[in-house]
């Protein structure tokens, strides 16, 4: 796989995390499935004005993303890649590990879990469904923020970006980081948005259907990603 290749998806990733964002917050309660930032500080809010629905809604998806990234850990630590494969183009370390597209193939299952479960409840679903669906979103998410780890690109999370804004404007006040490493980091903020637009106006236009953008953009990741590891890639 080539590292522009490598970038794309891992820019893909970002959209669908953005998705995710949206959807669960508009969707589940008010609620971020994939930063866990702004989810601790709804958490504090909720806490603040004594709101016991949303303080647990919260907490479930915080777990919920621990425990997928504890997963996804294990799974890229579990099965580690060989050398080279056509992965790497050189030999050594490959660009994208099949550990990676295993975790996010379970992150794959877990979306769909999502999205059959927003489909059978319809508009009005029950605590408990609620609660379930939080977690499926967040585990999901967490084992993306894993997979991509796993990938060591410098500053790319996929599914938070306030480190890397910061460490952007830290590094353009102090002399500038390399124009590629810039460039990235850029395109993973734009591509945040995109996801997070995008997902919104499926909600708005086709409510049953929102989940799907994550699903669509997981599996475009998953095609490509084990498309570029054939051996005569």
């Amino acid at each position: 796989m080539r590292p522009r290749v490598r970038d794309a998806l891992l820019l893909t990733l970002t959209a669908a995390a953005g998705s995710v964002d949206a959807v669960s917050y508009l969707g589940l309660g008010r609620v971020f499935t994939a930063n866990m930032t702004g989810n601790l500080v709804l958490l504090g809010i909720a806490i603040g004005q004594g709101q016991l629905t949303g303080s647990v809604r919260a907490v479930i998806a915080f777990a919920g993303f621990v425990i997928g990234f504890f997963l996804g850990a294990r799974l890229t630590q579990t099965f580690p890649s060989p050398s080279g494969g056509g992965q790497g183009g050189g030999g050594g370390t490959p660009l994208w590990p099949r550990s990676a597209t295993l975790a996010l193939l379970v992150e794959l299952v877990l979306l769909l879990g999502l999205l059959a479960g927003w489909e059978i409840t319809g508009d009005r679903p029950a605590a408990v469904t609620f609660d379930i669906l939080i977690a499926l979103s967040a585990g999901a998410m967490g084992i993306q923020s894993a997979a991509a780890r796993r990938l060591g690109v410098v500053g790319v999370t996929t599914t938070f970006v306030t480190g890397m804004l910061t460490t952007l404007i830290a590094e353009l006040a102090t002399g500038g980081p390399a124009r590629s490493e810039s460039s990235l980091w850029v395109a993973t903020l734009i591509s945040l948005l995109i996801g997070a637009s995008a997902g919104a106006a499926v909600f708005i236009a086709w409510r049953p259907g929102a989940p799907l953008v994550a699903g669509l953009l997981i599996g475009t990741v998953l095609v490509v990603a084990t498309w570029s590891a054939r051996p005569d890639s």
